[in-house]
C-alpha cells in the first residue's frame, strides 16, 4: 500500500470510530474497497459524489421571450476521449468516439451594458432547479451566462467527475469572453459545488486584465474536508476518492475583489468552511452570513439582505475598476455601508 492510501484509510478509521455501530461496518468496506482501484467502483464513487441529473423535468416549459438556450461542442482531443467516462443510462449511451456538448444558457439583461456573470451551480441541480437564483443575480444586475456540466440537463450524458467538470468550466469561460470583451465587466459566481469550480477557474486567469471579481456563496475549503465535517458514510467515498475542488490550496492565487456568502444554517456544508476558506483569501474581501439561510436557499430566506450583498458588491468592483488606484478599495463597504473587519468573519459582514 502506497502512502497516500496508508493516510485515507487512516483517516476513515479516524472518522469511523465516531460513527454509530450499525454504520462502521458500511463505511469501512466502501473505503477499503475503494482503495482498491477498481474502475467499477471509481465509477460508482463519482455518481455517489457528483449525483448527476440528465434530462429536463417535465413541469419546465423553456426560458423567457429573448433568453437563449444553445449547445456549445467539447473538443475531441485525445485528453477528453481517454478520460473514459461511462454514460449514465444506456438509453442515452453514445460511443466514446462521439462529439460531446455542453448545454448553455444566456439571460441577458435588459440594461445593455450591464456586466455579464458566469454561473456555475452544483451536484444534482440542474440549471432548471437554479432559475430562482439565477433570477436573483440577474435581478441584481447582471448578464448571466450558465453552464451545464456534461451529466446534467441536456449535456452529454455521462457520470463526470473533476476533471470533466473543470474542462466544461473552460469552454464556457471561452465563450464568456467572447459574449463580454470588456473584462472589468466579467464576474464568476459559483454555489456549492460550483464555488471550487469557479476558485480554480479564477486561480488559473490573469487577475488585472481577466475579469473584475468573484461571487461564491456556500463554499467549501475542499471536498474531504466537507466530508470530515460532516462525519457521514457518504464521506468515506469522498476520503478515498481523488475528487478534490480543494479551493483552499488555490484561493492565494486570486487577487480580485471576493464575496462571499453563507447561511448560517447549512447542514450540506458547514460554514465553519465557507469561514477558513475566507480567511485563506487575500483582500479585498466580503463576507455576509444569511440568518437562517441553509444551503441552496439564500437568494429566498434573506432575499433582501441578499441582493443588498450582491448590488453593493457589484458597484463597488464597478467603481473599482474605472478608478486608477481602485485596486485597494473596490468591495471597502460591506452590506449595510459601514466599514468591514479584518480577515476572519465575524457578525454577518466582513472585509
Amino acid at each position: 500500500m502506497v502512502q497516500s492510501e496508508k493516510h485515507r484509510l487512516l483517516t476513515i478509521l479516524k472518522i469511523a470510530r465516531r460513527w454509530k455501530p450499525s454504520r462502521i461496518a458500511v463505511g469501512l468496506t466502501l473505503g477499503v474497497s475503494m482503495l482498491s482501484g477498481c474502475a467499477w467502483l471509481d465509477t460508482k464513487q463519482r455518481q455517489l459524489i457528483y449525483r448527476p441529473t440528465p434530462g429536463v423535468p417535465a413541469h419546465f416549459t423553456g426560458l423567457r421571450a429573448g433568453d437563449e438556450q444553445f449547445f456549445l461542442p467539447v473538443p475531441a482531443t485525445p485528453d477528453t476521449l481517454s478520460t473514459g467516462e461511462a454514460p449514465i443510462t444506456s438509453a442515452t449511451a453514445a460511443s466514446p468516439l462521439a462529439p460531446q456538448r455542453i448545454e448553455m444558457w444566456w439571460l441577458p439583461n435588459a440594461d445593455p451594458d450591464a456586466p455579464t456573470l458566469l454561473y456555475l451551480h452544483g451536484t444534482f441541480r440542474t440549471l432548471v432547479a437554479n432559475v430562482r437564483k439565477i433570477e436573483a443575480l440577474r435581478t441584481a444586475g447582471f448578464s448571466v451566462l450558465a453552464v451545464e456540466y456534461r451529466g446534467w440537463g441536456l449535456s452529454t450524458p455521462i457520470v463526470p467527475s473533476e476533471k470533466t467538470i473543470l474542462q466544461d468550466a473552460d469552454i464556457a469561460w471561452a465563450e464568456l469572453v467572447r459574449r463580454e470583451p470588456r473584462p472589468q465587466q466579467r464576474f464568476i459566481f459559483g454555489h456549492s459545488m460550483g464555488s471550487g469550480v469557479a476558485v480554480d477557474l479564477t486561480s488559473r486567469q490573469r487577475p488585472q486584465s481577466d475579469y473584475a471579481g468573484l461571487i461564491l456563496e456556500s463554499a467549501f475549503t475542499s471536498f474531504p474536508d466537507i466530508a470530515s465535517e460532516l462525519n457521514s458514510v457518504a464521506g468515506v467515498i469522498a476520503l478515498s476518492s481523488d475528487e478534490r475542488f480543494a479551493s483552499i490550496d488555490k484561493i492565494k492565487r486570486i487577487d480580485r475583489p471576493l464575496l462571499m456568502l453563507h447561511g448560517n444554517l447549512d447542514k450540506t456544508v458547514p460554514m465553519v468552511l465557507g469561514e477558513r476558506l475566507f480567511a485563506a483569501a487575500n483582500p479585498p474581501k466580503t463576507w455576509v452570513m444569511i440568518e437562517g439561510g441553509r444551503h441552496s436557499d439564500l437568494d429566498d430566506k434573506g432575499r433582501e439582505h441578499y441582493q443588498q450583498a450582491v448590488l453593493q458588491f457589484k458597484a463597488a468592483v464597478l467603481a473599482g475598476a474605472a478608478s486608477p488606484d481602485a485596486g485597494a478599495r473596490s468591495a471597502a463597504l460591506g452590506p449595510g455601508g459601514g466599514p468591514a473587519s479584518n480577515d476572519r468573519p465575524t457578525g454577518q459582514t466582513a472585509r
